[in-house]
């Protein structure tokens, strides 16, 4: 005699999706994954169960499982560009590159039309960081008809990172003419030239300042935007009283917690104290990356520019395919590229896994050369996960002048990903957390990371640029020495000063602040 089925597996499909979604509105989730799974019993192509499946599997830390239902649902979808997005979108998130790419080729995108979903295409496209396809797809869109002020500013920003910077300022020009108030696109119009007396943005700053929401991000970039119109016309009073205002809003808004950062930085030194063990020893097949690491805003653009220019070299950018693979295998879901929580499940991480994901997410990216760069700064927390999971890799570190990289940071808006750059006794602790860790692997590690000084690099280039080559195993290249070259896209704030030939106006830019920033250097040098 068959055993007697549950009520929920007799339920028809439609009965069952509806109960499935209260359940887990009313956080029964179980319960409700238990109706979704009975439905995939008769229809194992359903799309939108998987794709509610891994959602719930994502809300209980269950990465490896979540990324396995996204795969299913994309598997399953047939007409539904919508759903396709939202797919892609999430996949791209946690850092399945190769199904995210997958997805992209999916026979509905060429007959589209609808400008935000070919919008939507381009951010995917930008966020795996292929920027030519994205500028293409939001042309795309464009031809639609499709226009609003946040359109054209992420189509300038996609003009901007292809190298196309005098359209990027036209475009940038017009979205601001859109809207009442646009923070971001007039900080972006600002760094993107010099601005002069004869051409500048500073009376229509003031202007917008009257009316933007007081302590929202617009009010901010605005500010932000300011300091940099006002330092270009030589008003440096102005500039820093602009700069100060603009990072108190956003100190306001991102709070640093030292106390933890110093835990975190405390539990990185404890979990890798030693040089062993680590993963495979052979070195694997097919290209090989070479990893730039450092402080935001320290040169490493620009090194991956020099480094890039060589013939056995692509330029991949800022990839988060090492933090992202790092996860799956520990099977922690999670934002920043370390924390806590992931730190806690290291004991366990098996860095061979970690060194075969990561390859098959991201060599792709070589185009057929022999290695690629991955330029992520934050992955220098992240070098003994390297040099365990990918012992053969390249690590070079940009070393940048402790003042000159965090008046650098202090002047930048990155949003909320550095809550330590926008106050100046964060910033000290900080950089000392960061120091103190690099000096951490030099001495765990000897030999494995590379450092390149900034200052190096902009005032002896060839015998920097020589020596970093010969150190990443490949022949010295004349091409090296004119990273103008380079035509690969850039997407971070150094994308419009980058494509300059290198120059040393980098250095020392403190000083003209040097005594707003005494207590600064004050607590560097202590």
């Amino acid at each position: 005699m068959d055993q007697a089925k549950s009520p929920h597996q007799s339920a028809g499909p439609a009965v069952l999706w509806e109960e499935a979604q209260r359940l887990i509105l009313e956080n029964r989730v179980e319960e409700g994954r238990a109706r979704l799974l009975a439905i995939l019993e008769t229809q194992p192509r359903n799309a939108p169960v998987h794709m509610l499946l891994a959602g719930t599997s994502l809300a209980s830390g269950k990465l490896q499982r979540a990324t396995a239902e996204l795969r299913a649902a994309a598997m399953s979808i047939q007409n539904d560009p919508a759903l396709l997005i939202q797919v892609m979108q999430a996949m791209s998130r946690l850092g399945e590159t190769n199904d995210t790419r997958m997805c992209l080729r999916h026979p509905l995108i060429p007959r589209l039309q609808n400008g935000p979903m070919l919008t939507a295409i381009g951010h995917v496209y930008q966020g795996i960081g292929l920027n030519a396809e994205a500028l293409a797809m939001m042309e795309r869109a464009k031809r639609t008809g499709y226009d609003n002020a946040d359109f054209r500013y992420f189509h300038a920003l996609q003009l901007q990172f292809n190298g196309r910077l005098g359209e990027a300022e036209a475009e940038m020009e017009s979205c601001l003419k859109l809207g009442p108030t646009f923070g971001r696109a007039s900080l972006s119009l600002a760094r993107i030239r010099k601005q002069t007396a004869d051409s500048n943005h500073v009376a229509f700053l003031q202007e917008r300042l009257q009316s933007v929401p007081k302590g929202s991000e617009d009010h901010a970039a605005f500010e932000f935007a300011l300091y940099k119109e006002y330092e270009d016309l030589g008003d440096l009073d102005a500039a820093w009283s602009a700069l100060q205002r603009a990072n108190a809003v956003m100190a306001a808004r991102v709070p640093y917690d030292a106390a933890s950062e110093e835990k975190l930085f405390d539990l990185l030194i404890q979990r890798f104290d030693s040089d062993a063990p680590r993963g495979e020893t052979g070195i694997p097949p097919g290209p090989m990356p070479i990893f730039i690491v450092g402080m935001p805003r320290s040169g490493t653009t620009l090194l991956e520019r020099v480094l890039g220019s060589h013939s056995q070299v692509a330029s991949a950018g800022e990839l988060s395919d090492l933090p992202r693979q790092l996860r799956w295998v520990a099977d922690r879901h999670g934002h920043p590229v370390v924390d806590e929580d992931l730190l806690n499940a290291m004991p366990g991480i098996d860095f061979a896994l970690l060194g075969r994901r990561y390859l098959q997410q991201s060599q792709w990216r070589a185009n057929g050369k022999p290695f690629y760069i991955d330029k992520l700064p934050p992955n220098f927390m992240l070098i003994g996960c390297i040099r365990r999971a990918l012992p053969h890799a390249r690590v070079v570190h940009m070393a940048r002048d402790p003042m000159d990289v965090c008046f650098s940071n202090y002047r930048a808006m990155f949003g909320d990903s550095y809550a330590y750059s926008y106050d100046l006794d964060a910033l000290s602790h900080h950089y000392r957390q960061y120091d103190r860790l690099m000096q951490h692997w030099r001495e765990t590690m000897p030999g494995f990371v590379i450092d390149v000084p900034y200052s190096n690099l902009v005032l002896d280039t060839e015998r920097t640029c020589r020596e970093l080559i010969a150190a990443c195993g490949l022949t010295f290249e004349e091409g090296c020495l004119d990273h103008t070259r380079n035509k690969a896209s850039v997407a971070t704030l150094s994308s419009a000063q980058v494509r300059q030939p290198i120059h040393s106006r980098g250095l020392g830019e403190w000083e003209k602040y040097a005594q707003r920033l005494q207590g600064l250097r004050t607590a560097l040098l202590g």
